[in-house]
């Protein structure tokens, strides 16, 4: 394989899924996810900071995907409906991979390390929401409000899908979480 090459990202990434899925999170080191994508160890350091950030790769992507729906959304359209729709769609493009995705969610929930790294993630994207949600010109407070929620809604469908094992709806899940969090603000527990 050359070095070099414009695919050494995603050679890294599928290295290291392949490592960490057959031995685990904490039995793989770095250098062996880069030998086996036939790259130097410092390779990987060009493309990720650290080992928890393969794990997250594209979460930059997910992010960017979630912050333009939300800025594209007509302004008639109600903050929170922006956001939930916004979720809902990036996820069910995330989530059509299958059973990869549920079994990278499954490492991360195995590690404290990796764990953190995800709330951090979660946390990046209900500010970048709310950032969009501002240039909407939304309130801040209800800008993070609403970003909290919808990342919150999120992150619940989301283990709902990966806890189905199968070819669950992760847009009826992202709906479903919205009508009850709307339910129990609007109408009490």
């Amino acid at each position: 394989m050359p070095r070099w090459g414009p695919d050494a990202d995603n050679r890294l990434y599928l290295s290291a899924m392949e490592l960490i899925f057959e031995r685990g999170y904490d039995a793989v080191t770095v250098a062996e996810i880069a030998e086996h994508a036939g790259l130097k160890k410092r390779s990987f350091f060009r493309h990720f900071a650290d080992k928890r950030e393969v794990m997250f790769a594209g979460a930059a992507d997910f992010e960017k995907a979630v912050v333009d729906a939300v800025r594209a959304a007509p302004r008639a359209v109600r903050p929170v409906d922006a956001v939930m729709t916004a979720l809902a769609d990036a996820g069910a493009g995330l989530t059509k991979w299958g059973e990869p995705v549920r079994q990278r969610q499954r490492v991360v929930a195995t590690s404290i390390e990796l764990r953190e790294r995800e709330l951090i993630k979660f946390d990046s994207l209900a500010s970048a929401v709310a950032e969009a949600l501002g240039e909407r010109e939304v309130d801040d407070l209800t800008a993070i409000l609403v970003a909290k929620a919808g990342v919150a809604a999120l992150a619940t469908a989301f283990q709902q899908w990966v806890d189905a094992g199968g070819p669950a709806d992760f847009p009826e899940l992202m709906a479903e979480a919205h009508r009850r969090l709307r339910a129990a603000l609007c109408d009490g527990p």
